[in-house]
């Protein structure tokens, strides 16, 4: 499947975060520790969100690729001017069927969220059939891709669309999928630049706060650090700088 991670902090460059660590994404692409039957290479594309310093309230910005990301001659250019307290970065291996474009590609974004899924929807289309009919056609049209990741990001933005906090609408999207397509591989990251939201379901999250920063990956970036802490399968994080909370998920939602 995929890798991601997450991080709000102190401000640092993307390339600190995405390419320079020793087992960082860059690396992760390529060499993952800890797939569990979910592939072996994360080659089909990337991403890189993060929030404007000095902007308050500005939406999210993005920038992702459909080549792996050990192929963008450009990135560790870009990567080193750009700095950020809040960032999202994902790397893709493609579920096989599904499309390969820049589309496809996490972080999904609308405003200040950023968005991404680590996994894939068993039995997809049909298995999401019911879901999708409730969304409004327009979401529908306009998604980011025609693949599970793009999918799921319209059902928990159609929730925060209509008030629910992002706990509960990660929450509730991850539990209403893997009763509608059991065996599914549920791992998704949700964040406005203030908190982040995490889940596990089948595939593996790791946390770390330091003094001043909130870092949750699918892999400890730094495996010789011993403040990383693994989430339990079938949980939910929210992690801020400040604190971090996580709780089990069950068929019946929060337990």
């Amino acid at each position: 499947m995929c890798r991601h991670l997450a991080y709000i902090g102190p401000a640092v460059s993307l390339a600190e975060l995405v390419l320079e660590a020793p087992h960082s994404l860059l690396r992760q692409a390529h060499a993952p520790r800890d797939m569990r039957g979910g592939g072996t290479v994360n080659a089909d594309g990337f991403g890189i969100g993060w929030f404007p310093r000095g902007e308050p309230g500005a939406s999210a910005r993005r920038y992702r690729r459909s080549m792996p990301i050990w192929t963008d001659s450009s990135l560790t250019d870009v990567a080193g001017e750009i700095h950020s307290g809040a960032v999202l970065a994902a790397v893709r291996n493609a579920t096989a069927g599904m499309p390969v474009g820049e589309g496809a590609c996490a972080p999904f974004s609308d405003g200040h969220w950023l968005f991404s899924h680590n996994g894939r929807v068993s039995g997809w289309p049909g298995s999401l059939a019911l879901l999708a009919s409730t969304l409004p056609v327009e979401d529908l049209m306009t998604l980011d891709a025609p693949t599970d990741a793009a999918l799921l990001w319209a059902l928990v933005r159609h929730r925060l669309r209509a008030g629910e906090c992002a706990a509960d609408a990660v929450a509730s999207v991850v539990i209403e999928v893997a009763a509608a397509a059991p065996q599914s591989r549920l791992n998704l990251l949700l964040t406005d630049g203030q908190t982040i939201v995490g889940t596990t379901w089948t595939h593996a999250l790791w946390t770390r706060r330091t003094e001043d920063a909130i870092a949750v990956s699918s892999e400890p970036w730094d495996p010789d650090d011993n403040t990383w802490v693994e989430v339990p399968d079938r949980a939910i994080v929210v992690a801020t700088p400040q604190s971090i909370s996580a709780r089990a998920l069950d068929d019946r939602g929060w337990s």
